[in-house]
Order: C-alpha cells, then sequence, then structure tokens
C-alpha cells in the first residue's frame, strides 16, 4: 500500500506563543536593516545626544501605541488581522477599512526595503558578485516569497536560529567597539552636526522605520495561542529590550568611530566589530528576518481585510489555504507589490515613505484607544489598565505632529487619501456583524447633551421642532411621515408614532414585531426619525402616555402632527384628542394640505414654513402670507406692522393683504397657485360632539395640502 504523502495543507495550524509569536518577530524586525547599515549614519550627523533625542521621541511613540494596543487587545477576541482587526473593531468599519489599505501598502513596501538592505549587506559582503543589485534583490524577494508561501510555522522556525546570529553579531560589535573607546571621539560625537537635507526630522524618518518592528508580532493575531495574553507581554518585551540595544549601540558609535567615518555611508558596524564576518551574517539575516516578517504580515491584514467584505472587489483574496487557512493569494499580491518597489526605489527613499504610513497606523491605534476610554462605554474593560486616555491622546496627536514636521507636503496628501478613502467606505455604508465605540461616543454625546439641556432654562430662542407623528403602522399615510421631515428640517426631531388598541398581555407579540416593520420603513425610506409603538386601551389613554412617556428632557415632543379626519362618526373623538393634546401644553399641526389667521398660532406658522423651505424639495418655492381683514382696516398700518415682523424674525416672505367681508372666498382666490396652506387654529376644551370642527372642514377643502396649526406658546418669532 503507498504511504500517504503529507502535503502543507494536511499540516495542523500553527499556534504560537508571546515569545515565538510576538517578541521574537517584533524584535527581529527592529533589530534590522536600518540598525545595520543606516545608524551609524543616524549618530554621525545627530551627535550622542541627538541620536538619543531620535530614539527617546520614537520609543516614546511605540510605547505608547504598545500601551493603546495591550488595552484594545485585552479588551477583546483578537482574531486575524493584527492592528486592522483591533481598529476595525473599535473606531468602526471606517477606520479600519483606511488603516487596513495604508498599513498594508506600508508592509508591503517594507519588504522592498528590507530585501535591498540584505542586497546592500551581500554586495558589501562579497564585492566580487556578478549580478546587478536589481537581480540579486529580486532574487531574494522570491526566496522571501516562497519561504512564507510554505507556511508561517516554517519561516518562525527559521526565525530562532537568525536570533541567534544576531545576538553573537552584536556582542562581535560590542567587544570591538570597547576595545577602540576613545574619550577624545566621544566629546567631538556629542553634539549634532546638520546638513543641507539632513536636519533633526529628516533623519527621524531615516531613523524610525527601526521601531515600527511592534506591528509584526500584533499582525500574526490569527496565528497566537492566547492573543490577548501574547500581544502585550510580547510587545513590552520586544520594546524594551530593542531599546536597551539602541542606546548601546548609540554609545558605542560615539565613543569609537569619528564623525566623518560614521557619516561616509560605509558598513561601519562591521568595521569596528572584533569579527567582520559576524556582523555580515547578522545583517543577512536580521534583513531575511524582518522581510519574512513583513511578507508574513501584511497578507493576513489584506485577507482579514477581505473576510470583511469592505470592498467587494477584493474578496478573492479573503480565501486561505490548507487547515491553517495561510492567506496565499494576498502572499502573490505581496510579493509583486515590493518587486514594483524593488525596481522602482532605493533604500533611502523608501525609509521615509513607510515612516509616514506607520505614523498614521500608530496615530489611528491611539485615537481608536483615546476613544474607548472616553466613551465610558461599560464594554470596554481590558484587563491591562496601566494606560490612561491622556496619553493615548498624546501619542495620536504626537504622530500627527511628527508627520507635519517630517514632510508637509506629504502629510497632507496623505490626510487628504485617507480622508476620501474613509469617505468611500462611509458612503457605501457597509453592514458589520460587530459594534464599534461608534454608537457608544453617539451615546456619551448624547447623554452629555440631555443633561446639559436639562440644566439650562428654556428660551424661544433655542426652540426646536420635536414632532410626534401619529402616522399610524409602518407604510400607512406616508405623506405624514414626509411633512414631519419636512418641517424639522434637520434642525429638529421627528418620531413616527403607531398606536395599537388593546391589552399589552395580549398584544405583546404584534407590538414587538409593529416596531420592527416601523423601524425596517423609517430606514427603507431613508427617514430620519425614530419609530414608537404603544399599546393602549382607547387613543386618548395612547396619546397621554406618549405625551407623558416618550422622549428624554429637551428631546420629548413639543408638536403632535396627524392627519384630518373626515369621518364625521369620530368627529368627537377627534376633537376630543385635540383637546387632550392641547391640555398637555403641546403645540398641534394637522396636515389635509398660508393664511394669517392670529398672531399667536402665526408665530408657529412661519417658523414651520421657514423649515419647510429649507428642504430642496421646497427650497424654490416662494412664501406668502395672507392677511386677511375688515374693509374699512388701516392697511398701511397693517402692512408696516407685518413687514416689521419679518424683519424682525429675518424671515423673507411675500406679504398679501385682502381686504374682504368674506376671509375664506379671498384666502381661496389668492392661493390659487399655493402647494402648501398654513392656517391657524385653537382646539376646544369641551366638545364630545366635535361641532366646532365644522367651520375647519371648509378650511380643509381650501386646493392643495392645508397644514392646521395650533401654537401652544412656546415658538416666538421675535427670538
Amino acid at each position: 500500500m503507498a504511504e500517504k504523502t503529507t502535503t502543507p495543507e494536511d499540516v495542523p495550524p500553527v499556534k504560537f506563543n508571546a515569545f515565538g509569536g510576538v517578541f521574537t518577530p517584533s524584535l527581529l524586525t527592529i533589530l534590522g536593516v536600518i540598525m545595520y547599515l543606516r545608524f551609524a549614519a543616524v549618530v554621525g550627523h545627530a551627535g550622542l545626544w541627538g541620536t538619543l533625542a531620535i530614539l527617546a521621541g520614537a520609543t516614546l511613540i511605540s510605547l505608547i501605541t504598545a500601551l493603546s494596543i495591550a488595552s484594545i487587545a485585552t479588551n477583546m477576541r483578537v482574531k486575524g488581522g493584527g492592528v486592522y482587526y483591533l481598529i476595525s473593531r473599535s473606531l468602526g468599519v471606517e477606520f479600519g477599512g483606511v488603516i487596513a489599505v495604508f498599513f498594508y501598502v506600508a508592509q508591503a513596501v517594507a519588504v522592498t526595503m528590507y530585501v535591498m538592505g540584505f542586497s546592500e549587506a551581500l554586495f558589501s559582503a562579497f564585492p566580487g558578485l556578478t549580478m546587478s543589485f536589481r537581480e540579486l534583490a529580486t532574487m531574494t524577494n522570491l526566496a522571501v516569497f516562497l519561504c512564507v508561501y510554505i507556511g508561517a510555522g516554517w519561516t518562525i522556525r527559521l526565525q530562532y536560529v537568525i536570533l541567534g546570529v544576531i545576538i553573537l553579531s552584536l556582542l562581535s560589535f560590542f567587544i570591538g567597539a570597547g576595545l577602540a573607546f576613545d574619550p577624545t571621539l566621544l566629546r567631538a560625537n556629542l553634539a549634532p552636526r546638520w546638513t543641507p537635507g539632513y536636519g533633526f526630522f529628516a533623519v527621524f524618518a531615516l531613523f524610525f522605520p527601526a521601531v515600527t518592528g511592534i506591528m509584526a508580532g500584533v499582525n500574526m493575531s490569527g496565528d497566537l495561542r492566547e492573543p490577548s495574553r501574547a500581544i502585550p507581554r510580547g510587545t513590552f518585551a520586544a520594546v524594551g529590550v530593542s531599546t536597551l540595544i539602541y542606546v548601546a549601540i548609540c554609545i558605542m558609535l560615539a565613543v569609537s568611530v569619528p564623525r566623518g567615518e560614521l557619516v561616509s555611508g560605509g558598513f561601519v558596524l562591521k568595521d569596528r566589530a572584533l569579527y567582520g564576518p559576524l556582523i555580515y551574517a547578522g545583517v543577512i539575516c536580521a534583513t531575511i528576518s524582518s522581510a519574512l516578517g513583513s511578507m508574513m504580515g501584511a497578507p493576513r491584514i489584506l485577507q482579514a481585510l477581505a473576510r470583511d467584505n469592505i470592498f467587494k472587489r477584493i474578496k478573492w483574496f479573503g480565501r486561505g489555504s490548507g487547515r491553517s487557512g495561510e492567506p496565499r493569494r494576498a502572499i502573490i499580491l505581496t510579493f509583486l507589490i515590493a518587486q514594483g518597489g524593488i525596481m522602482a526605489g532605493d533604500l533611502d527613499t523608501i525609509a521615509p515613505v513607510i515612516t509616514m504610513f506607520f505614523l498614521m497606523t500608530y496615530g489611528t491605534v491611539n485615537l481608536a484607544c483615546f476613544y474607548e476610554m472616553r466613551a465610558n462605554n461599560p464594554s470596554f474593560r481590558p484587563k491591562f489598565r496601566l494606560h490612561n486616555w491622556s496619553v493615548a491622546l498624546l501619542g495620536a496627536l504626537g504622530c500627527l505632529g511628527v508627520m507635519f514636521l517630517i514632510n508637509p507636503l506629504a502629510a497632507a496628501v496623505a490626510m487628504v487619501l485617507s480622508g476620501s478613502l474613509y469617505f468611500l467606505i462611509a458612503r457605501a455604508e457597509v453592514l458589520v456583524k460587530w459594534g464599534d465605540l461608534g454608537s457608544g461616543l453617539a451615546y456619551q454625546r448624547a447623554r452629555t447633551a440631555l443633561l446639559k439641556m436639562e440644566n439650562e432654562r428654556y428660551h424661544p430662542k433655542n426652540w426646536r421642532p420635536s414632532i410626534l407623528a401619529l402616522s399610524g403602522g409602518a407604510y400607512n399615510r406616508l405623506h405624514l411621515s414626509e411633512y414631519a421631515c419636512w418641517l424639522t428640517a434637520d434642525s429638529g426631531i421627528v418620531s413616527i408614532a403607531q398606536v395599537i388598541i388593546g391589552a399589552i398581555e395580549d398584544l405583546m407579540k404584534r407590538w414587538r414585531e409593529a416596531e420592527s416593520l416601523l423601524r425596517k420603513f423609517i430606514r427603507e425610506q431613508e427617514i430620519a426619525a425614530f419609530p414608537v409603538v404603544v399599546v393602549e386601551k382607547d387613543i386618548h389613554a395612547a396619546i397621554q402616555a406618549l405625551l407623558q412617556c416618550h422622549g428624554l428632557g429637551g428631546t420629548r415632543p413639543n408638536t403632535v402632527l396627524l392627519g384630518w379626519s373626515n369621518d364625521p362618526e369620530k368627529a368627537g373623538m377627534f376633537s376630543a384628542m385635540l383637546g387632550t393634546i392641547k391640555r398637555m401644553h403641546r403645540s398641534i399641526v394637522i396636515v389635509a394640505c398660508e393664511w394669517w389667521a392670529d398672531a399667536e398660532n402665526g408665530a408657529l406658522m412661519l417658523l414651520l414654513a421657514y423649515l419647510l423651505k429649507k428642504n430642496p424639495d421646497w427650497r424654490d418655492r416662494p412664501l406668502r402670507i395672507i392677511r386677511t381683514t375688515v374693509p374699512k382696516a388701516d392697511i398701511g398700518n397693517i402692512a408696516r406692522e407685518m413687514r416689521q415682523l419679518l424683519a424682525d424674525s429675518r424671515i423673507d416672505a411675500e406679504l398679501v393683504i385682502l381686504a374682504t367681508e368674506n376671509a375664506l372666498a379671498a384666502v381661496r382666490r389668492a392661493m390659487a397657485p399655493s402647494a402648501v396652506l398654513f392656517a391657524g387654529f385653537a382646539p376646544v376644551d369641551d366638545d364630545p360632539s366635535g361641532e366646532w370642527l365644522t367651520w375647519l372642514h371648509e378650511v380643509v377643502g381650501l386646493p392643495g395640502d392645508v397644514l392646521l396649526v395650533y401654537n401652544t406658546g412656546d415658538a416666538a418669532l421675535g427670538a
């Protein structure tokens, strides 16, 4: 019987601990190409004090970001996708999508940087190589691609050997530099010596990619045994150990190497090492390990983004291979991007670009943590508590500031691109299955605003329409919902209410279904409104319940909007309902289809007409005030008073004054081209038969839509 051949797809998924999955890849990425090939130039330009300042600034940003990562990672069940997963589940899909794109590109381009560093070191070690630099870089990129394509487990096991080689190379340098110790060199290398093109922030940008390795471990979140424990432990350990190593290298370079040699661009660490070949081995291993780490991390970001289906065109990259779900399709794309970088750039050009992308990512991580802390969301309960919102905010602002100090134009372009991408994702209205802090922040802002409104005294100047529209069930009397939204004009609150007559004990299921259907109707019609369904024994009890209990503080309804009833059998009930609303001190708008009848209701009518004109559908429609008076009245004086009122209320309107004995007939003739008529009325307190409604039937019969308005007195034009 033939033996079964084991393929990578048959290998069970490998899960790593904090040391193997986070600390090792992070440390090896930090101790990479910049340390071996560019750190001497940093010391040469910045001097010992300047280099320590650059190191302190870069480490502080990394440390604050590590604190934010630890807080977020210990508050959720972390899956694949690394920093994208953390941000998208905190700040939401828009921020997550933007950072995923930028961070993926940064990681893919970082492969280019590490491959070029490897090639540069190999040419230095073997000057007789016959192939070109670009050919060697291409072959290296291909080798890194193949290694990662086999699987993450193979790569991480290889990194333990690489870590050993790097330790030996650093020991060789420290011993050699110690033997060349010269106090004179130390004094000469203390102060910075800036040159054109190499100022503080230019050198900072050259060095910063060295400390971006903390993301290498976070990117492996899907391959960790316990991400919430491994990410904080491994990340902090990598930051601490690497910082000590860089401080030691900085001091040893300053005490053993002349300034001219530091800035010469030569292989300084190799020249000062006890045994030079170990430095070659170290830089070759370090650059390869960093390239492997980025080649592993970048595809996992793209895979997680594709699986969330934010951009449908990249969904193809979400599929994994084998039991471990290796992102091989994304690995191929990452290889192609890295190869494009090899064909187009060089090490000194690519490093600042990567710095900009990483600073954006770091800043967003800190922003996510800041918002999580300030939202006071009960669900934010991280196990890691050694962090504060002010520190997270400092980290976010620091990243943004450093971006603009390094290159204002590049920073501005990056912000515009990220803003455009954010807008595209937000416009797509992606539906996600996870919660983010957007709703938590909205809740906190609403809470603060409601408490502020509650503690302030009401003034008519602050009047806004808060309309309770009695439109009935979903898809019933859509025109009432439309008018309610038109009359608020994005300046107030609309609640669409449905009343179900009966006992709540018998109608609990119907109540839930009606509210769900009403919420669906609001979403489908794209109405800015809130649903409310109440079950009561009769309409009067329902109105009383709604006006007593619906809303909070200043958001409680101040206006009830309902439809006109032509049913004579319901006249008594309709009249009683209006009386109930009046006694509960709410304004009333009855929609049946401009008529200035009295000053009291006129204020609210004019305000509602003004709000109606703020909507795009009504913006170009003229506003006319029709004022009727007796034939012998002083029309000139009335006109002056009305124009002064319009001027004081800052509302543009055409004024029509009709001297007539038959006001209704005159209005009918004057309003012929009108689409909407606002007419004032006053409900009576006691009219069980509804007789007083008779005269309103003539008003409702006027052409066009009539809106009958009763002002409870809260709205004033002079405010």
